[in-house]
């Protein structure tokens, strides 16, 4: 039977839908860029705009040519850990048709849709490695970890693999995207070290008049607060479509409650961020504040869809003050995070995965907990693996003078600020 007009317009509408979503989420990786370039010194602003074009490019490539098929490989693969339905794309007759999808969208609009995510992961261990992180090995790491790494994951999920088959339930991403690229994070800060100067020990004498060592972290103040904030606002406009469009149709009723549930949250974040910095440092703290908006994002885009309104702001005002105190622990393990990735991506992205357990009754907290270990231990030794490989090669670090003098005129010979002298 030919489609009815009214099926024909409904598929035109989620198609459509779904398309815009995709724009959406492609605006995040601007903000990414404008946030990351504001949170860390002048003399790596070019260094950081490139990696963050870069990794867009090498996210869309590498899941065309190879992670699409990781990811959905086929129901001859459902259940399973890996799957692979060959090189590049493979459009199916359908690929244009109502039949594809249930009559959602396109077999492109999902390609390009998913591709979007994929190269998200990277981007957030860009952010966690900045300032001292060499490009050209960087790039290779990128490349690897997004083609293979991140896809698999994917399929475990939402490929019909074993943690979908187990009721494991992430909506659009608080482990499979951000969790994974969390992971990454922290294994690129742990083979890197800290930036020179961010941590500083000290002999001090206590009231016994022995000597002990003191170490004190120094802040290393980004260069441009508004830069940073119009990439938290970029990031927050490109989540209406980064979970709007996880409803994988139009359905108003879905998405006006999953964008409710998403902004609550965000909302909440920011409260908590701001009250707990107040608290603690006896002002309030902007970077913080900025961290807690998607802290409360992070941690809400794994149960958007089924939370209550008043469960999805218990989430984000949770996400807000825990990521405050994570980045003053990280300082204290001397785990140095320019930009705070693997406390919003990868502890708010951990507890807005638990908590789905916690205040849905159809979700087992035992499963999520199952699903949060699983990402992990896929992400993370893979992640160290490529870095350690690539560390003995030709390395993951720039040297001291390079790092000190700055990645914009040692790996680009280009400054971002030219005539401004006085920014560093």
């Amino acid at each position: 039977m030919d489609p009815s007009a009214g099926e024909q317009a409904l598929f035109f509408v989620n198609n459509l839908w779904m398309i815009l979503a995709t724009i959406l989420v492609f605006a995040m990786h601007l903000g990414f860029a404008s946030l990351e370039a504001g949170l860390t010194q002048a003399k790596n602003t070019v260094n950081v705009l490139f990696k963050n074009l870069c990794v867009v490019a090498i996210g869309l490539l590498t899941y065309a040519s190879v992670g699409f098929s990781l990811m959905y490989p086929g129901a001859e693969f459902a259940g399973q850990l890996v799957g692979f339905a060959g090189f590049g794309l493979h459009p199916p007759a359908d690929a244009e048709s109502m039949s594809y999808a249930n009559g959602a969208y396109t077999y492109w609009t999902d390609f390009l849709f998913q591709g979007m995510f994929a190269a998200t992961a990277a981007t957030i261990v860009s952010g966690a490695v900045a300032e001292r992180v060499r490009l050209g090995s960087f790039l290779v790491f990128s490349t690897v970890f997004v083609a293979l790494i991140y896809p698999v994951g994917g399929m475990w999920l939402w490929g019909g693999g074993w943690l979908a088959a187990r009721g494991f339930h992430d909506f659009a991403g608080s482990t499979i995207v951000h969790g994974v690229g969390g992971w990454g994070a922290l294994a690129g800060v742990l083979v890197l070290g800290p930036r020179i100067g961010k941590y500083r020990t000290t002999q001090v004498r206590d009231e016994a008049g022995e000597t002990q060592l003191v170490t004190k972290m120094v802040p290393m103040r980004g260069h441009s607060m508004p830069l940073a904030t119009i990439g938290v606002f970029l990031l927050w406009f490109g989540w209406f479509g980064f979970n709007g469009g996880s409803v994988l149709s139009a359905d108003p009723g879905a998405i006006s409650r999953v964008l409710v549930a998403t902004c609550m949250a965000g909302a909440g974040g920011i409260v908590t961020a701001v009250a707990a910095s107040w608290l603690v440092q006896g002002k309030p703290d902007l970077s913080m504040s900025l961290n807690g908006a998607l802290a409360g994002l992070v941690a809400v885009t794994a149960g958007a869809d089924l939370l209550a309104i008043g469960a999805a702001l218990g989430v984000g005002l949770a996400a807000g003050m825990l990521v405050v105190f994570s980045v003053m622990l990280l300082d204290r393990l001397r785990l140095d995070d320019p930009v705070g990735a693997i406390s919003v991506h990868l502890v708010c992205g951990v507890w807005g995965t638990l908590a789905v357990g916690v205040f849905v009754s159809e979700v087992s907290f035992v499963e999520q907990l199952i699903g949060v270990g699983a990402v992990a231990v896929l992400a993370f030794p893979t992640a160290m693996l490529i870095m350690k490989a690539l560390d003995r090669g030709p390395g993951m670090r720039v040297s001291a003078d390079e790092e000190q003098r700055g990645l914009d005129i040692e790996e680009h010979g280009a400054q971002a600020y030219v005539g401004f002298g006085g920014l560093g």
